[in-house]
């Protein structure tokens, strides 16, 4: 029994190896047809180079930016307040989505507020805090924290109101109060829902950080992009670009490392 047990267990690990391969060379391929596609029409002339420069020049200028250290200084600058923004978002979200989440009236006197406030985009609310803090690096974290508070918010909500009907049993067999349930039955039940908040919210923390750093004047990716494009210098511009994805794509996958590591037990 304990072989046929083991068996099933490296089959099992076998395929999920073979097809994460499968996924892998299969993303590599797309990215590869892009980056040709690209090639052929700058190299071409069927685009202007003034608008779109070559791989070659924008990964020379990509490497130029970070060896001189001015890119390498916009890029901390707009990680630093991605990172800052998302962190104060995700506490204030799953704090109030916790608080909302446990109670279901709370949920009824709230829930017609969060459904008018949430399609609100942050970058209309700029003006709106500039008024308030000025120009200033303040204004632009509290327009990223904003913005994506409502992703965990909602997604806490969700994960506290949706604990099944067996675990409340439990929790009332057990007479726990509120705050060991929502520590030991709400939290845990919330979790896969709160991670998947945290992924969307760290990708309009770093959408709302760009915008924010191109309209208030802010050091930055964003403003190292749009004087870039006002100088119609595209090989910075598409560095600039490619520069922010990869920052997204190297943001979300250490997240979800994170998560797969932190939530384990969900498997066992």
């Amino acid at each position: 029994m304990t072989d046929v047990i083991k068996s099933a267990i490296n089959t099992g690990a076998d395929r999920a190896n073979s097809v994460w391969a499968k996924d892998f060379f299969v993303s590599f391929f797309v990215l590869f047809l892009i980056v040709f596609f690209w090639w052929v029409l700058s190299g071409a002339g069927w685009v202007s180079r003034v608008f779109l420069p070559s791989p070659q020049a924008t990964w020379l200028s990509l490497m130029e930016g970070l060896k001189d250290g001015e890119l390498l200084a916009f890029t901390w600058a707009t990680v630093s307040r991605m990172v800052l923004g998302w962190l104060l978002a995700s506490l204030l979200g799953v704090a109030l989505g916790a608080v909302i989440g446990l109670s279901s009236t709370a949920r009824a006197y709230t829930q017609p507020t969060l459904e008018f406030i949430r399609p609100l985009p942050a970058s209309a609310l700029l003006p709106l805090a500039i008024s308030i803090f000025g120009l200033s690096p303040t204004m632009v974290l509290a327009v990223v924290a904003f913005g994506a508070m409502w992703p965990v918010l909602l997604a806490t909500v969700h994960g506290f109101a949706s604990v099944p009907a067996q675990l409340q049993e439990v929790a009332r067999c057990l007479q726990l109060h509120r705050l060991a349930y929502a520590l030991k039955i709400g939290l845990p039940n919330a979790l896969p829902d709160i991670f998947a908040g945290m992924r969307l919210s760290l990708t309009v923390s770093l959408i709302v950080s760009v915008v924010g750093e191109m309209i208030a004047s802010q050091p930055g990716l964003g403003q190292a992009i749009l004087l870039a494009a006002r100088s119609f210098r595209a090989n910075e511009l598409f560095a600039g670009i490619a520069l922010l994805g990869l920052i997204g794509f190297a943001s979300s996958a250490l997240l979800a490392m994170f998560e797969k590591r932190l939530l384990k037990w969900q498997k066992s």
